[in-house]
Parts: structure tokens; sequence; C-alpha cells
């Protein structure tokens, strides 16, 4: 997490929030071989105090001695920022180049969870995400055809993170002056095709207000 609190001020409620609603993050672990990484989706139970997600049971993690120690990273939008963006040399001299970005980090205790929990979690994590593609009807295991579901659920295992503490860094330019950062974004909505730049954009204009 960047370490300068201007960034580090939003609520642990908003961040889980967030991690909520982008819902897929990197796992990370400790390990006699080093560290271990894995992409995940997850979801969060609706007080926010654990994070329910699966692995492939090849998966190192799946393999590695549990319960234990363990990082679930969630990056939000995030753009490389050029300092010509905040104007002309003359005007404001010295800036350099950063990056703006948001990013969420839930810490806890990993532990393997019963193999009867994994259907109710799929089906969560899957009502969850086909509800935001409304007015699609959502998709469900039932649509499977007889059989197909008990052979792909035996390749995985459910995991659940037991959270201990919410960090969050929402890097949006809050230690530039406001006319300096609108200019930020307003170049960044020039960056077309790239989706994370109009996204960003927004939320930088949004400091402050």
């Amino acid at each position: 997490m960047h370490p300068n609190p201007a960034f580090r001020q939003t609520p642990a409620q908003d961040n889980l929030a967030y991690a909520r609603q982008v819902g897929f993050g990197m796992l990370t672990i400790n390990s006699p071989e080093g560290p271990l990484a894995a992409h995940v989706p997850f979801v969060l139970s609706p007080e926010g105090a654990v994070a329910d997600l699966h692995l492939a049971r090849s998966n190192p993690i799946a393999r590695a001695a549990l319960p234990g120690r363990a990082l679930l990273a969630v990056q939000g939008p995030q753009h490389y920022i050029s300092p010509d963006w905040y104007g002309p040399h003359e005007e404001v001299p010295d800036q350099v180049p950063t990056w703006n970005y948001i990013a969420v980090h839930l810490r806890g205790t990993l532990s393997p969870l019963p193999p009867e929990a994994l259907q109710g979690q799929l089906e969560q994590i899957t009502a969850e995400h086909e509800a935001r593609l409304l007015p699609k009807r959502p998709w469900t295991m039932a649509k499977m055809s007889e059989g197909a579901a008990a052979r792909m659920m035996r390749m995985i295992q459910p995991f659940r993170l037991e959270i201990a503490a919410v960090d969050g860094t929402w890097k949006l330019g809050q230690n530039k002056p406001g006319p300096l950062r609108h200019r930020a974004a307003e170049a960044l909505d020039r960056q077309t095709g790239v989706p994370d730049a109009q996204h960003l954009a927004g939320l930088m204009r949004g400091v402050g207000e």
C-alpha cells in the first residue's frame, strides 16, 4: 500500500464495497518455495468478514499447508500520468511522472472448506454476477446436463479467507491542486481505447467533492 496518508483516507466499508463490486483479485500466500499467487473470483459475506473463493485442486495454493496467512489484492482502474498533463512546464515546473490507481488489500487467514460447501459457494458467486447482467435471464447450474456439474466440481476446492485487516489506496491526485488534477483528468479522457482511463478520470474529478 502507498505510504502517503493522503491516498489512504477511504473508510474500510468503502474499500470492502469496492472489493465486492470488482469480485476478482490476486490471492497470495508464502510457501517454503517462495510466494504463491492465484487470480480468483470471490464473494464477500454481507458484513465483509469473510471472502469465499475456490481453486483448482492442482493449484499450488490449494496444495499448500493451510490454514495460513494470505492476502487478497483487488486491483481497480489504473493509468500512467504524464507530467505534461498538468500544464506547461513554465506554469507548473518540476512535475514528475506517476501512476494513479485504486487497490484494496484484504488480509487474513485462508482455510479449506469441506467439499459440500462448494456448490452453494458457486451458486452464490454466479448469482451475484449474473444479477449485474439483467435483463439477461440469469444462468444457473440447472442449465448443465446431468452429471456435468458434478464432474467439474471434482476438479476444484472451496476456500474461505477470514478477513482480519482491510487496506485501501485510492491514489487519485489528492496531493495536487484541483486545477492540475482536473487537467490530468481531461487528458485521461482523451486516451480513447483504454478502458480504465475514463473511469479513473471521473474518480479524480470526484476528489474532495
